[in-house]
């Protein structure tokens, strides 16, 4: 993740009545899990409609809460009083005013008082008070430089870093990596939280490499009984919803968690590259950081790749992810998803083959997978991605340095030279006749491929598809793509996983714009699952799911009847995935694959499921260009819509078959 500098902001005061009228409306109306609803003095200076006295009333408030005992001012507790202050944080985190009284200060000394005075923090209800105060530090310096400042003056790096190395829950440690994050990602701030980095980055590569397994052992694989009650209070927070409810809000914390602690290393490595090294120290954290993922729940975050392209523009940082080849693997199976975060994998291979001391182990390492992307155009905000990746493959002698890449290496390689370099200057000075005898060569090729393909010649149907990318001009980029898609299919129904992922992936990179091809999805996603990949099968599961259910907004393809009803085996698939890819499944659970009739749906009639404004569009594609084989036989449409498999319409699917969180996704994120 690129980490800018945050400016201070401006005072908003135009919305303050109105949020502090809420927040007053909220604790005079809702009764939460405390003793009593009010908020005692806090309530009552806030309502105060003098300012200075208000303000007055406010500031002997914050400087008499951290040495208050249980009943407190009013016979009010320190939790419900903290519990107000943290809803007057989220509701206004720009405000100003209660942090300039001392509010910041306050949290900051009961904190302290809660880590050293376990007594205290044990007694009545004031084991809320850490977490929110916690929260209310991270909530007022989400935006603001100036309350970052008042924080970092108030004491508040210590006990936070205290909390995030595990001084009490992993509820409390989830907030510290909040505000540490903040704290971290401003100018002024850095340099107080840079003076803890020996101990704070250690701290954050634990936090984030063991809260799952964490959360799991110590909240979610208990008895509800067992459960802390104060967690399942702040989680609930007055909602109910039982134990279920329960153990989804758990999941997403421990994904925030991770992710907060993952930001929090990436504010010290985009401004301190002395911590790259100690970032790197931890091979195994290295390991498997690219594949720290916000989950489905906290997909705005890019997570362990954000931290890695960071790392890769440090020598250090660098060298050690050449040497570890399970992190290049992982970055060329992000590489080669429906991942938002494609491009970010992408970024960092091409900062590691830039490199000339880590070209020749990234480029071993990596190049059989990367050329399936030379023909990518755009992808995300980054233009002319292909040729960036072809150049950066293609490196003259001196820079490898004389030393011999693999086999597989050297045959991608070669692969790479003759379709990039010689076949395109032999393709540039033919003639246009030549080209066009080339283009029709190949639609017969593939035609025949079609026909060897239906009657069950699969290695006769390869070769035929060979032969016609091989003529095919690498202009017609959609003629490649339906032959790559169709060679997909092929080593699918040959358990070629590995093949079919290749093909797929450049169909999908020849796809405009890329990854848009809604049968390549599909069969990649089919593939995906019998590698066992559970994450990239869901992704483009979930981006086929996208591009089906958009079919109803298309006036040509409505037109022409496009079913916009998601198939069931497609529905099956990701309900499957999402039960194998949830945070907590590798603690609970072994992979296992899907059923043998999860068959290839199709698209609609008639359609190769690219753009319609494709410049090098022609009729031919949109008749039997990507005819769909074997395997369809199962797959029907029922008469109402709805997508049927083997007689089992979706609309009478078990919520044991398609889980609830499917679809309420799929209705969020898809439709």
């Amino acid at each position: 993740m690129e980490l800018n500098t945050r400016s201070k902001q401006s005072t908003n005061t135009k919305g303050k009545a109105k949020a502090m009228a809420k927040i007053v409306e909220e604790e005079e109306e809702t009764e939460d899990f405390f003793s009593s609803s009010g908020c005692g003095c806090f309530l009552c200076a806030i309502k105060q409609p003098d300012a200075r006295l208000r303000r007055a009333s406010l500031a002997d408030f914050f400087r008499e809460l951290p040495y208050c005992e249980d009943d407190g001012s009013n016979g009010q507790s320190c939790a419900a009083a903290v519990g107000a202050v943290w809803r007057a944080a989220m509701a206004a985190p720009d405000d100003p005013e209660l942090p300039s009284l001392g509010a910041i200060r306050c949290m900051s000394l009961l904190l302290a008082r809660a880590l050293t005075d376990a007594a205290w923090c044990g007694r009545g209800d004031n084991v809320y008070v850490p977490y929110y105060a916690a929260h209310v530090i991270g909530s007022y310096t989400i935006r603001s430089s100036a309350h970052a400042e008042l924080a970092v003056t108030a004491g508040a790096v210590r006990p936070l870093m205290a909390l995030l190395g595990g001084a009490m829950t992993w509820v409390e440690q989830r907030a510290a990596a909040r505000a540490l994050g903040h704290l971290a990602s401003y100018d002024a701030t850095f340099p107080a939280v840079a003076r803890h980095a020996a101990e704070a980055v250690p701290l954050a590569v634990r936090a984030a490499s063991t809260c799952i397994a964490d959360v799991y052992a110590n909240f979610v694989a208990l008895a509800p009984i067992r459960r802390p009650k104060y967690q399942r209070d702040l989680m609930a927070c007055g909602l109910g919803g039982g134990a279920d409810a329960e153990d989804r809000k758990a999941e997403e914390w421990a994904s925030q968690l991770q992710c907060w602690s993952l930001y929090f290393l990436s504010c010290l490595a985009s401004r301190d590259l002395s911590s790259h090294a100690m970032i790197c120290q931890d091979a195994v954290f290295l390991r498997e950081l690219s594949r720290m993922w916000g989950g489905l729940a906290n997909g705005d975050s890019p997570a362990g790749v954000g931290l890695l392209r960071l790392l890769c523009r440090s020598p250090v940082g660098r060298a050690a992810l050449a040497a570890c080849r399970d992190a290049l693997s992982s970055l060329c199976d992000l590489a080669r998803s429906s991942d938002d975060w494609q491009y970010m994998a992408v970024d960092c291979l091409l900062l590691l083959l830039d490199d000339r001391d880590t070209w020749h182990a990234v480029a071993d390492a990596t190049a059989a997978c990367l050329i399936d992307l030379v023909d990518l155009r755009h992808l995300g905000p980054r233009r002319r991605l292909g040729d960036a990746i072809a150049t950066a493959l293609l490196r003259d002698d001196d820079h490898v340095g004389g030393r011999e890449l693999g086999v597989e290496a050297k045959e991608a390689m070669g692969s790479l030279r003759e379709l990039k370099q010689e076949r395109k200057e032999i393709e540039e000075a033919m003639p246009s006749d030549e080209l066009l005898k080339r283009e029709i060569l190949a639609k017969e090729k593939k035609r025949e491929g079609n026909d060897s393909f239906l009657h069950g010649d699969v290695d006769k149907a390869i070769d035929l598809y060979t032969e016609a990318l091989e003529l095919c001009p690498l202009s017609r980029r959609r003629e490649r793509l339906v032959l790559h898609s169709n060679l997909a299919q092929c080593r699918l129904a040959r358990r070629e996983a590995d093949a079919a992922v290749s093909d797929a992936t450049r169909a999908l990179a020849l796809a405009r714009p890329a990854n848009a091809h809604a049968r390549s999805l599909w069969r990649r996603a089919q593939a995906y699952d019998m590698k066992g990949m559970a994450r990239e099968s869901l992704l483009d599961c979930l981006a086929f799911a996208g591009a089906w259910l958009d079919r109803r907004r298309h006036p040509r393809r409505a037109a022409r009847g496009a079913n916009p009803k998601l198939p069931y085996c497609v529905a099956r698939m990701i309900s499957k995935q999402m039960s194998v890819t949830g945070l907590f499944a590798g603690v609970t659970m072994n992979g296992n694959k899907v059923g043998g009739d999860d068959c290839m749906p199709r698209c609609s009639e008639n359609d190769d499921g690219d753009d319609e404004d494709d410049e090098d569009d022609d009729s031919d594609d949109d008749d039997e260009s990507e005819e769909e084989f074997a395997g369809n036989a199962g797959l029907k449409i029922c008469k109402k819509g709805v997508a049927n498999c083997h007689g089992r319409c979706l609309e009478k699917i078990s919520p044991d078959d398609i889980k609830l969180q499917t679809f309420c996704y799929l209705m969020t994120r898809l439709s």
